[in-house]
């Protein structure tokens, strides 16, 4: 079997996977290569093709600082758009030569004798690398629970990430389980084809309006002409963002009370009817879980061919829901909106450090880590979006660029100074770990078990519980006292 030779191998072409091929390129690490399991490129932007399918922070900010983009059509853009700046960038920065289609990962070994990464692909390509980065973002492995008697249905059902266009909703009684991110955005666009539209909620979701619009052509024109005016309002998106963190910590009960109250104003504006107000409105503090951005959700539900049924689901038929109360539902079509699988992290991916350890056996605690990027045991393993990055409050975009600035920088000293591999020592992984936990449990995502922030031995493995700010700080430097290094 032949196999190929790299400095480094980024698993996937997301954002984190495109941002760390730029950076990687700027320090002039050209020995190195991207495997994309898919036949093109995009990660969530891709596999996303839901109706109304958009990304619920402005596209100033959810975009590269680097490369601000004047063309933007919606303050909160769409799928479409988002996949096409994507591949703008990927052919501004002349990516497409890095990029390996097809070539999803199968295995992923350490060798310690000679200091790099085993790699084997699904359908058997082997390569080499001495460094690995895993870019594969945490919101990708769709999860629909195990119903009583899913699979007797009979009819057309998929998970909003696999979405099927060639079934029509014309005419049809579509019934969708969940309400969260992805459902407040397809629920609109479902009702205004399918002939019935019932909503299954398990629980009510703290939601705020968007406020969303198309931009007037002399607007994107004048950024085209004048780009920092488009740094500027991006500059003010993220400070706003930056206000928005403090809704995550404990206390501040009364700006939490505040906004609590913008929403069930929110919802009355559009909802009339008192019963269906009251089953809207969220019975937790505002924060605790993902806080949800909507213009048309509510107007949706305000339909009279649209039905909320609260309750969540207590199995499936072969013609529809049944409901706590014992009630069946019928319906032509089913629509699991029900979440990803987050926890554990890396999931499916057979990753072996020192000692034929896998990565699943290391942290079947929970995910410990060392500024969300690398654990030990694993030499010379890095990893964007990883455990404890995600935010509820800004952009994910500004912690991947962080993350790529700090990985290049490793990979860069490591070719510059022959370095052999590094490996993260076991005490600075744990100071920064128990650190990073103790001030998640001041966060308020702590407050409610119903959440998928939490697992199940009560820590926090996805949120940071800082802001943007802290943690590009911490990232502006590498601190090679915390590694050991194999110099010879």
């Amino acid at each position: 079997m032949t196999s190929h030779h790299y400095q480094s191998i980024i698993i996937g072409t997301g954002f984190s996977g495109i941002a760390m091929a730029i950076k990687l390129l700027e320090r002039g690490i050209t020995n190195f290569i991207i495997l994309e399991k898919a036949a093109s490129l995009g990660g969530t932007w891709r596999e996303n093709t839901y109706p109304g399918a958009e990304c619920d922070i402005p596209s100033a900010l959810y975009s590269y600082s680097f490369e601000p983009y004047p063309k933007w059509e919606y303050k909160w853009s769409m799928q479409p758009q988002i996949l096409e700046y994507m591949h703008y960038v990927v052919d501004k920065y002349k990516l497409r030569p890095f990029i390996r289609y097809g070539q999803e990962l199968s295995t992923a070994t350490w060798d310690g004798a000679h200091h790099h990464w085993k790699i084997i692909t699904t359908d058997g390509q082997a390569y080499q690398s001495k460094t690995l980065i895993t870019a594969i973002g945490q919101l990708h492995h769709p999860s629909v629970p195990a119903f009583p008697g899913k699979d007797s249905y009979s009819g057309p059902s998929w998970h909003s990430a696999q979405w099927n266009h060639d079934v029509p909703l014309e005419g049809k009684t579509v019934g969708v389980i969940g309400n969260a991110a992805s459902a407040v955005q397809f629920i609109p666009e479902v009702a205004k084809r399918a002939g019935q539209l019932k909503v299954f909620q398990r629980s009510a979701n703290w939601m705020l309006p968007k406020q969303d619009r198309a931009y007037k052509e002399w607007e994107k024109r004048l950024v085209e002409k004048i780009p920092f005016l488009l740094r500027l309002y991006r500059l003010k998106i993220w400070l706003l963002g930056g206000a928005l963190f403090l809704l995550m910590k404990k206390g501040n009960d009364a700006l939490r009370r505040f906004y609590e109250q913008k929403t069930i104003s929110y919802i009355k504006k559009h909802i009339k009817d008192p019963d269906l107000v009251q089953q809207l409105t969220p019975t937790y503090p505002l924060g605790a879980k993902r806080v949800l951005f909507s213009d048309s959700y509510y107007p949706a539900l305000a339909q009279e061919h649209v039905q909320l049924i609260p309750g969540g689901v207590h199995g499936i038929t072969p013609t529809g829901v049944i409901t706590p109360d014992g009630q069946e539902h019928s319906c032509d079509i089913l629509i699991y909106s029900t979440g990803f699988k987050t926890n554990p992290f890396l999931l499916d991916l057979d990753i072996k450090g020192t000692d034929g350890i896998s990565i699943q056996e290391h942290w079947k605690d929970g995910p410990q880590n060392y500024l969300g990027m690398t654990t030990d045991k694993f030499p010379n393993l890095f990893l964007m979006y990883g455990p404890n990055t995600n935010l509820g409050h800004n952009s994910i975009i500004i912690m991947s660029e962080a993350q790529a600035d700090y990985i290049s920088d490793c990979v860069s000293t490591m070719q510059e100074k022959a370095w052999k591999s590094m490996v993260v020592k076991e005490e600075a992984l744990k100071e920064y770990h128990t650190e990073i936990q103790k001030r998640l449990s001041n966060m308020i995502w702590t407050t409610i078990d119903d959440s998928w922030y939490q697992s199940a031995n009560g820590n926090i493995p996805n949120n940071f519980p800082g802001r943007t700010m802290e943690y590009r700080k911490r990232l502006s430097k590498v601190n090679f006292t915390h590694f050991i290094i194999n110099e010879s």
